[in-house]
């Protein structure tokens, strides 16, 4: 028997407004000031994997890309520095969606880990190609502390699609 937050209910569709306001709280959040400090997780990559693990369908490439380069603009970092690594991981995400869905929320969040460590090591190697300065093993903390939120944000962003629990003693389902 697994124990994971996986129900026997059917979930509902995914309205495309809250996939977009979710994205959009997660890019205000890398906006903050706080998003430079170390150990904080990338938030707009947490929520782009956990969508395109969800709904490959509607959230892909393209959509990671444009708030890639939003990212870039708003950070004043190397252009197309957050939209590669958004892009990869979406890609690795989508192609894996299967795969992850199939474990239990602990063992899917370590499926999750290498996506989002590949989101920190591409930045990395797009920054020290333009001649940046190695930042220090801290800039590598943010993949961890995502991966140990990946169950709260799971709980959170399938909250809405959760249906009323209707008993009808005429049908079972």
């Amino acid at each position: 028997m697994q124990t994971s937050y996986s129900s026997s209910r059917i979930l509902l569709p995914v309205r495309p407004w809250f996939i977009g306001l979710s994205l959009t709280v997660a890019l205000l959040l890398n906006f903050l000031p706080t998003a430079a400090w170390p150990g904080v997780p990338d938030w707009l990559a947490l929520v782009i994997v956990f969508w395109s693990v969800h709904e490959p369908r509607r959230v892909g490439m393209g959509l990671a890309f444009l708030f890639g380069v939003a990212m870039d603009v708003a950070d004043a970092s190397l252009l197309g520095q957050h939209a590669l690594a958004y892009v990869l991981v979406a890609y690795g995400a989508s192609s894996l969606s299967r795969r992850i869905l199939w474990f239990p929320l602990a063992q899917q969040a370590l499926q999750v880990f290498p996506l989002l460590l590949l989101v920190q090591l591409v930045q990395f190697s797009v920054r020290s190609m333009a001649g940046a300065d190695f930042p220090g093993l801290a800039y590598f903390v943010g993949p961890c502390l995502a991966t140990l939120l990946w169950p709260v944000l799971t709980f959170v962003l399938l909250l809405p699609q959760h249906q009323p629990v209707d008993r009808d003693a005429n049908r079972p389902l």
